[in-house]
This record gives C-alpha cells, structure tokens and sequence, in this order.
C-alpha cells in the first residue's frame, strides 16, 4: 500500500479502533491490578506480547536485526519501557482510570518539549507553545481538583513520571541508531527488555499475587495480545502510511475513550475537574502535533 496525501476512511477507522483499544487499556490494566501486582502485570503482559509481533513481524517479512548498531540504545529504550509502565500501572493501582487517561497522555507535551533541544526540525512554534499552556493547565485542574487523599496525589505523580518516561522513549527512538531499527523491532526490545526487568523486580517487591483468578490471566492475555501486539503494530502501520499532521486530530480519542470507559465499565465518578481537565489537554495535544499541510 502506497502513503497517502491525507486519511482516509480505512485510516480514520483504524485510528479510532487504536484510541479505543489505548483507553480500554487502562480499565483493564485496573481489572488485572485486583488479581497481581502491577510490576508483575506490566512484566507478564510484555512477554506474553512478544509472540504476536514476532508473529507479525515475520509474517510481513519486516527486517529484525541486532546489527545494525541499534542494540545498546534498544535495551536503554526497554529498560525506559519498563519504568514507563511500572510507573502507569501503579497510578492505576492508586488513582481512577479517568485521571490516569487525561495525565498519562500528556506524553506529547514532555516529548515537545525535549524535541525542542535534541532535534533541530522541531523547535517550539506558536501552536506549540499554546498547546503546552493548555495542556500544562490541564494538569494544573485535574491535580487541584483530586478528592481521594494522598493515594489519588502519588497516583498522579506516578502517572506524570510515566508520561515523562514514555517521551524519553519516543525522543531515544528518534535521536539515536535506534531509529534504524523497523517499528516492530524497536517494539520488540521493548518487550523483552521490560520483561526481563520488570518480573524480577515483582518478586522483589511483594504481594505479587492477589485475589487473582482465571478471568485475570484471560484479560491479562486479551491486553498481551489485542492491545499491544495488534493495537501497537498497527498504530505503527497507519503512522508509516498517512501524514502526522491528519493523524494529529485524532489525538484526543485516547483519553476521552479512557475516561468514558472508565465510567461504563468501572462506575466511576466523572468530576466536573476532569471534563476540563479533559478538555484542556485533548486541546493541548492537538495544537502540540497539528503541522500546517504544505501546498
């Protein structure tokens, strides 16, 4: 399939089912938490990932190599992944997916930010710095408005961090010989580098098993393979094949599908904080990723 000049109805769709599967994400990774501890889920659902994009990888006949000078900055791009999950999945175990959604996408505000002074193509424009207010801002009004305590506060600070990691996973792939690497094998290190970190460092820490069930270990596989081998391999396809700058409208949908799921599935309470939280960041991120397209 060629690139295309614009997204059409094929990538319009597959974008909206990837933001669905992004926010039904967080619901599940709190369904898991009641059964495992969130070091274990995040370090079981890495390796249990690994087989389906292997799978894919091979069955689009992708380049997988370790040769080509990416190694070294592949496993410091999965020891970041490991610390960018440990850190979301305990938000999650502290916070309500709602909040989790509207900080933990706040990633492009930290990733602008850092572009700004390791890539020369991207420096801060007036869109951009206008979408950094709002989405700051954003922030600013869920954090304020938080009712559940200290656990709800170390939940957001782990949520922030998170973000903040998973920019420095993005600006790595970007800025070192690890953008040599297809999508699918930089995903690959990944996974099997947090894997290798994160299950030991469960066992470390404790209260690795819960009330755990065999309905756990079915939405745990569900998230393994679903929303990380197909969701993700496919979030890299529709990025390879449609501009960024259309792509950029549908940045939004992630967190508004986490907090509206949240709600559905988990009965949580959508505070008016949140709406404008919501509000603010989703604006936030698409003035941050909206480019002008050229004529």
């Amino acid at each position: 399939m060629e690139k295309k000049d614009r997204v059409d109805a094929l990538g319009a769709s597959l974008l909206v089912g990837v933001s669905l599967l992004l926010g039904l994400n967080q619901v599940l990774v709190k369904i898991v938490a009641q059964g495992m501890h969130p070091a274990l889920q995040a370090g079981l659902r890495s390796a249990i990932a690994v087989i389906p994009v292997l799978a894919l990888a091979l069955l689009f006949r992708r380049k997988l190599t370790i040769r080509d000078g990416s190694l070294n900055w592949g496993v410091i791009a999965g020891v970041l992944f490991a610390l960018e999950f440990l850190m979301l999945f305990l938000a999650i175990d502290y916070s309500s997916v709602a909040r989790v959604s509207v900080l933990f996408y706040t990633m492009p505000v930290w990733m602008t930010l850092g572009a700004h002074f390791l890539i020369k193509e991207e420096r801060l424009t007036r869109n951009k710095i206008i979408g950094l207010v709002l989405a700051v801002t954003g922030v600013v009004v869920a954090m304020w408005g938080r009712e559940g305590g200290e656990n709800e506060l170390l939940g957001d600070i782990f949520c922030i961090a998170g973000a903040m990691i998973w920019a420095g996973v993005g600006l790595v792939a970007r800025v070192t010989p690890l953008n040599r690497s297809v999508p699918e094998m930089q995903l690959l290190y990944q996974l099997v580098v947090s894997a290798i970190v994160l299950i030991p460092v469960a066992f470390l820490i404790g209260d690795q098993v819960r009330a755990l069930e065999p309905f756990h270990w079915g939405v745990l596989t569900f998230q393994a393979v679903v929303v990380v081998g197909f969701g993700f391999s496919t979030w890299f396809w529709v990025l390879s094949k449609y501009p960024a700058s259309d792509m950029a409208s549908f940045g939004f949908l992630a967190p508004l599908f986490g907090v509206l799921l949240g709600w559905l599935m988990l009965r949580e309470t959508i505070t008016v904080w949140i709406v404008a939280a919501l509000v603010l960041v989703s604006a936030g991120i698409v003035l941050i990723n909206y480019k002008p397209r050229k004529r």
